[in-house]
């Protein structure tokens, strides 16, 4: 056990990169990281170590062989995969590959999902979504999908960091596991397990998820990392001691709770050490954006919590998406409502509808409020929604917010992209840029309504700005990610505010805060030495 936080640890002074590629000629190795629960910390986990190998000039990639998101980037050639894994990415210091995350699973229902196979998503019976029980049986083909990427990256890296999913002790989940154990038992690898100390039950979380496991599986878990812990780290050691003779597993490092970081996360929409409850006494601007079933892309609105003269909140409905008489809870007085993405409009569009959110923004409006809608927010603000093929749901059409003379028809051929542009209001203008993801083509019923395009790319006009200024939409996720576009939307609602760093400036900080905190508190000379005599 090791739990000092001094010289025993290793620093770039006595940790050379060079000796992690040791081993038999020169092979590529793989660590993976899983978890004892979802949220446990592996997706930071695995980008603060990408970061610490690769300012050792190790050439290090983050994977993961299969993702449940519904937050995704788009890579430079046109795929799509986990946006943790783009935050990973950045760690290692690469651009976005799709072999860094080759299934990707997004959930348009509580039992199926758009299956994402190394960055497109695969059509199965005339449609891109796939049930749960028919995943079974295609995980043989996904695990094919997986190796290969696996391999590729091991023809171009010396170190291939691996994010398990949830928990390796789903025993439901066991069967054609192919994001957990059943891939490091296919590739042969080291296992790390991390658990987190904040939730309770820390060692009843790891000692549990151990025994669950087969012996060959058992053999492979090389140490355990304990994550988020506050306090004096010797009321706990004795803990520690009691743990590492009960498995005969080291701890490799207790990672401390790090106080405000907040960093991308799969589907979480704030993470454990994300946010301070309660709105500044320095705020000026209250922006609600609406949380419905299949909310997508919700670190959109990163750099809107993190400014301090902004109020940012995400308004949760009460009750299931499927309830007849909801309770309804009403939008907050704010300045400006935004709609988000959606991974099925349609229904999630019922969902508001039940809600009386639609009657809350008509009100919003009233009082000369603003709304903004982002991708599947934005088609939701047109007159009809179309889905002929039942892309997201059951094939049908649904008449929408009607704010907008557009309609929006949902085609199997999926738009992914990396956009630069101009964002143009106020007659002022900004220099801005993102990325598109989105089944919809949306165009004007009437091209002689008064509208103006919100965004200009290329030369050509993108999103929609209605002929009062009040309502605005595109489909540019990241809208408010450059300081300059964000300040000017808030001039647009009326305010002058502090410009902020942008989005990428802030993420790059939380890198180098978990980046450190491994090479504080994690035994990284040890690390180093189990995943080199593992490939011996």
């Amino acid at each position: 056990m090791n739990t000092k936080q001094s010289n025993s640890h290793s620093t770039p002074s006595t940790f050379e990169g060079a000796q992690i590629r040791q081993g038999k000629a020169s092979q590529c190795k793989t660590l993976m990281i899983q978890g004892t629960t979802s949220d446990a910390g592996k997706t930071t986990l695995v980008a603060g170590l990408c970061r610490v190998f690769a300012d050792l000039q190790v050439k290090v990639a983050p994977f993961k062989p299969q993702n449940m998101a519904l937050n995704s980037a788009v890579t430079p050639c046109g795929g799509e995969i986990g946006r943790a894994q783009a935050l990973q990415a950045k760690a290692a210091r690469l651009a976005l590959d799709v072999d860094f995350n080759p299934i990707l699973l997004k959930p348009n229902s509580d039992t199926g999902a758009q299956v994402i196979v190394h960055g497109k998503a695969l059509m199965h019976k005339s449609s891109s979504n796939m049930e749960a029980s028919e995943y079974q049986d295609y995980k043989k083909v996904a695990m094919r999908a997986v190796l290969s990427s696996h391999q590729r990256l091991t023809q171009q890296y010396d170190l291939v960091v691996v994010e398990g999913a949830g928990s390796p002790a789903e025993i439901n989940l066991r069967k054609g596991d192919i994001a957990n154990m059943g891939f490091a038992e296919a590739v042969d690898c080291p296992v790390l397990i991390i658990a987190d100390i904040d939730k309770g039950g820390v060692f009843a979380q790891l000692v549990g998820t151990l025994m669950l496991l087969s012996q060959s599986e058992q053999d492979r878990v090389v140490g355990f990392v304990i994550n988020r812990f506050r306090g004096d780290i010797k009321l706990l050691e004795s803990g520690l001691t009691w743990l590492e003779e009960k498995t005969n597993k080291p701890v490799l490092g207790v990672l401390p709770y790090l106080h405000g970081l907040d960093i991308s996360s799969e589907d979480a929409l704030v993470t454990q050490q994300a946010l301070v409850e309660g709105t500044s006494t320095s705020s000026k601007v209250r922006i609600i954006v609406l949380v419905y079933p299949h909310m997508s892309n919700h670190t959109d609105f990163d750099a809107l919590r993190h400014h301090e003269e902004i109020d940012c909140q995400f308004l949760f409905a009460k009750g299931s998406k499927d309830e007849i008489n909801p309770e309804k809870i009403a939008i907050p007085a704010c300045d400006l409502i935004i709609l988000p993405g959606s991974k099925n409009v349609r229904s999630d569009l019922d969902f508001l509808r039940l809600r009386g959110w639609d009657d809350d923004i008509a009100k919003h409006l009233r009082y000369q409020g603003k709304v903004i809608g982002v991708c599947g927010g934005y088609q939701m603000l047109g007159e009809l929604i179309a889905d002929p093929e039942g892309l997201e749901g059951q094939p049908g059409v649904s008449e929408g917010l009607s704010y907008f003379a557009m309609n929006t028809v949902l085609d199997s051929k999926k738009t992914l992209i990396n956009v630069s542009g101009v964002l143009e209001l106020t007659r002022q203008s900004a220099n801005i840029s993102g990325y598109e993801i989105h089944a919809g083509v949306s165009t004007l019923i009437n091209d002689t309504e008064k509208l103006s395009h919100l965004l200009t790319v290329e030369g050509e006009g993108h999103g929609l700005l209605s002929e009062d200024g009040q309502i605005a939409g595109c489909y540019l996720h990241g809208l408010f990610d450059q300081p300059e576009a964000l300040q000017l939307f808030m001039n647009w609602l009326g305010y002058d505010v502090k410009k902020a760093p942008s989005i990428e400036i802030l993420e790059e900080q939380a890198i180098e805060r978990v980046s450190k905190a491994c090479q504080v508190h994690l035994d990284m000379v040890k690390i180093k030495q189990i995943v080199t005599e593992w490939y011996k």
